[in-house]
């Protein structure tokens, strides 16, 4: 097998495993690889049922967003995760979803702040929120859409926070690997769900120390890190 059918299947098998955790629901969601030697993004066909996904109908665009194989038309959101893939040159897959946690807290405009040690085994901080595009901006929607998140992460590490929430449209989040991304896009899913419900419960809730963040964080991740058997994320 080549190594573009070994990412398509790989890409594939990720954005099955999307629909089956149900952060995605009916054709909403997408996840895309990158193979960085070639040049060439992988990533789900647009409008296209789950059901129907097969490895060899995923979409293939070069850098440019020019469709490099494939029949199928590539996700509308491809602009938004070829401007991160210029921009975070270590990430090498993304995901969207619309997952109903992480989009509530997009549609509120509110970044999910760090409340306990769940969110510290992931994210190493806020999980940033963007700004609303401008009027102008909408012109090439998607595309900047992605420079807004990379303009949020300004002075902020994209390996360390692999995820941002896109003020009222929802969440994107990446990895390493289509299966890293998708671990991340169910984390943060998890982490709003949490955040959602001890505001709920507090609404002065206090964001937590940041000693203990750096230990919940650092124990995971890192040269020195010992949880676990290792991180393919």
């Amino acid at each position: 097998m080549s190594d573009l059918y070994l990412l398509k299947k790989a890409v594939y098998e990720a954005n099955v495993r999307l629909f089956k955790s149900g952060l995605a629901v009916l054709t909403w969601g997408n996840v895309s690889a990158i193979d960085r030697e070639k040049g060439l993004v992988v990533i789900k066909p647009s409008g296209v049922d789950y059901a129907e996904l097969k490895p060899e109908n995923m979409a293939v665009v070069d850098l440019c967003g020019n469709v490099a194989e494939g029949s199928l038309r590539p996700s509308s959101d491809t602009p938004t995760h070829l401007e991160l893939y210029s921009s975070f040159k270590d990430i090498g897959a993304v995901v969207h979803t619309h997952s109903p946690f992480a989009t509530a807290f997009a549609q509120a405009k509110r970044p999910i702040i760090p409340y306990g040690t769940t969110h510290a085994d992931c994210f190493y901080g806020e999980v940033p929120l963007t700004r609303e595009l401008t009027g102008e901006e909408l012109a090439e929607y998607e595309k900047n859409t992605g420079k807004a998140i990379i303009e949020a992460f300004a002075g902020k590490d994209p390996a360390s926070i692999p995820a941002a929430l896109v003020a009222s449209h929802g969440p994107f989040a990446w990895g390493k690997s289509p299966a890293g991304a998708v671990d991340n896009a169910i984390t943060l899913e998890e982490v709003a769900k949490m955040a959602y419900y001890t505001l709920a419960l507090s609404p002065e809730a206090a964001r937590l120390g940041q000693h203990i963040l750096d230990k919940h964080y650092f124990r995971k991740h890192g040269a020195n890190a010992y949880y676990g058997q290792g991180d393919h994320k």
